[in-house]
């Protein structure tokens, strides 16, 4: 039985370091630079004061109640599910004992809501410039080489993903493109970047603040904190 023919290219083997490296040494250059960008734009966060700080352990102290019940002696919870509930509902523990009642406030209206979405739109900015400049150098200098051959057997659907910008329909799908190799890199240099910048380095390609359900929930009216704390009695 014959054997397959395997496909080769007449290419120059410099390609592979004029190419290759650079892309990938730029890549990560990149994103160290963004990353302390980043922390550069962050904003100091706000401290909270000492009502602020009660108001939001107190529900969790409702939650770690009812989350650990089982911990303690019925009567223990019975006096803490009283004495919880009594000041859940009387709003002993609210920032503002006057907002009871009213509406929950609009979150473009509140100076903190606006500063999270400037906050997240720095993030998404500081993202999406380097990487456009990145990909239009590509495609200005290396757009159409192909640079290098993995070693292992791959199916036909990468092929449009390993051979971007490589218009060849009989080519060996183990061919990668030049512009493919920026977005392999782009997906999986994260690693890399823990290494280096360690767990905290927000340079995932999706950062938290682009999901749209975040962004969605930001602008979205929150409950008040009296509705939640009437909804925590209700649940202790």
């Amino acid at each position: 039985m014959a054997q397959p023919v395997e496909q080769s290219i007449h290419r120059d083997p410099a390609l592979f370091y004029w190419i290759l490296f650079p892309i990938s040494i730029v890549m990560i250059l990149t994103g160290v630079l963004r990353h302390y960008a980043t922390v550069l734009l962050a904003s100091t966060p706000k401290k909270l004061d000492l009502p602020a700080i009660r108001e939001q352990r107190s529900l969790l102290r409702g939650i770690n109640l009812r989350n650990n019940a089982h911990a303690i002696s019925p009567s223990s919870f019975a006096a803490r599910k009283y004495y919880m509930i009594t000041a859940y509902k009387e709003g002993s523990f609210l920032t503002d004992p006057g907002s009871r009642g009213k509406a929950a406030p609009n979150p473009m209206t509140d100076p903190a809501a606006m500063e999270g979405m400037m906050g997240m739109m720095k993030g998404n900015m500081a993202m999406m410039v380097p990487q456009t400049l990145i990909m239009s150098w590509i495609n200005a200098f290396f757009a159409g080489f192909v640079i290098m051959k993995l070693p292992f057997p791959l199916t036909l659907r990468f092929k449009s993903m390993l051979q971007s910008g490589v218009m060849t329909r009989d080519l060996d799908v183990r061919w990668v493109s030049s512009l493919s190799w920026y977005f392999l890199n782009l997906f999986g240099l994260q690693s890399v970047f823990i290494f280096i910048l360690g767990n905290e380095n927000g340079q995932s390609p999706f950062p938290p603040s682009s999901s749209p359900l975040l962004l969605h929930a930001t602008l979205t009216p929150i409950l008040s904190p009296p509705s939640i704390f009437r909804i925590e009695s209700n649940d202790v």
